[in-house]
């Protein structure tokens, strides 16, 4: 995972407010109840100030793990009816650390939306999945490129196209996890985002994150690579080596 990536120091942020132990007691009470709970109600669960508690639920909302909500506990409304008071939930944002860096929620929805495809059309789901893949590696490429264009308005524009593409593309992968590593003009991957199925259904898993990076390749435009398959032990099965190199 990229260091400078901003939603993985987020997610770091998050586990690590969780450390606190009354941090953590109060996360696990209100995560728990089936409505939202006020500081009071924590507080008295927890066996702590209120002015402590009210400090750790707040700090628990800036980290995205709670969230607040605003409702009067009388059920009364109108003039009269007093201020609604505060109260926390839990946050519907999914937060999630894997070192290293694991993406099956997304192999798992190409796979899902393939087989889901192939039975409406009676196309083979394999073709499907690598289709599937293809395209959605393209639409990530074609995004950070989007990004690294905004990003370097006012650069040189005399710098080498396929060398911008280069660089591009190993901030892409290190985006999504694959922990790029250059290798004279090669990019070897040193980590599988999708480890453990790969392992177990390695022909399936491989080519559809082979497609996946090809596609991405693609939606990046000028890199001067292409992905094959190399499997090697402790990488990723696929390596990118420059677009002319006929080197297995």
């Amino acid at each position: 995972m990229a260091e400078a990536d901003p939603a993985w120091a987020s997610h770091v942020s998050a586990v690590a407010a969780l450390d606190e132990p009354t941090r953590r007691r109060l996360y696990d009470f209100v995560v728990r109840r089936p409505a939202p709970v006020s500081r009071d109600e924590a507080a008295e669960a927890v066996g702590a100030p209120r002015t402590t508690v009210a400090f750790h639920l707040d700090r628990l909302v800036s980290e995205g793990l709670l969230e607040v909500v605003h409702e009067r506990r009388t059920g009364r409304t109108g003039p009269g009816a007093g201020r609604p008071a505060k109260l926390y939930r839990r946050s519907a944002a999914h937060i999630a650390v894997s070192l290293p860096d694991r993406r099956y929620e997304l192999v798992g929805l190409l796979l899902a939306d393939a087989l889901t495809e192939a039975d409406a059309t009676g196309e083979p789901p394999r073709a499907v999945l690598h289709r599937r893949a293809r395209d959605l590696g393209q639409d990530l490429g074609r995004t950070s490129r989007d990004n690294d264009d905004d990003a370097d308005i006012g650069t040189d524009a005399t710098a080498d196209s396929a060398d911008d593409g280069r660089r591009a593309a190993v901030r892409a992968l290190e985006s999504f996890g694959f922990e790029p590593r250059t290798s004279d003009a090669s990019i070897v991957l040193g980590n599988c985002p999708f480890h453990s199925l790969a392992r177990r259904h390695t022909e399936l898993v491989c080519g559809m994150n082979l497609c996946l990076l090809e596609g991405l390749l693609d939606g990046l435009a000028t890199t001067g690579l292409t992905a094959h398959l190399a499997p090697a032990p402790d990488r990723c099965c696929v390596r990118l080596d420059p677009a002319d190199d006929t080197a297995e």
